[in-house]
């Protein structure tokens, strides 16, 4: 299993757009094969900040969905990110 766990900066005034923007990345990730879990969401003490969550069963299966990430558009309003894969083969 991989986790992928971090967050993005944006202008605190483009937040909710940004998010907004993401509804159909959510829903194409979700949707995808090996997607075990996918959100992004508002931080609620940093307004720059949004968090990144995503647990896949397997690398093949991040990197089928890979090209589907945020558009050119949306990466131009990140500001500053912060995103790491784990291999979470472990499970507990």
């Amino acid at each position: 299993m991989i986790i992928v766990s971090g967050y993005l900066k944006v202008n605190p005034t483009d937040r909710e757009s940004y998010l907004s923007g993401c509804e159909e990345v959510i829903r194409v990730a979700r949707a995808s094969d090996g997607c075990l879990d996918f959100a992004i969401g508002a931080d609620l003490l940093d307004p720059a900040r949004i968090n990144v969550y995503e647990r896949w069963s397997s690398e093949d299966a991040l990197q089928s969905f890979r090209g589907s990430g945020p558009d050119s558009d949306q990466q131009a309003a990140i500001l500053d990110a912060r995103v790491e894969e784990f291999d979470a083969s472990a499970r507990r």
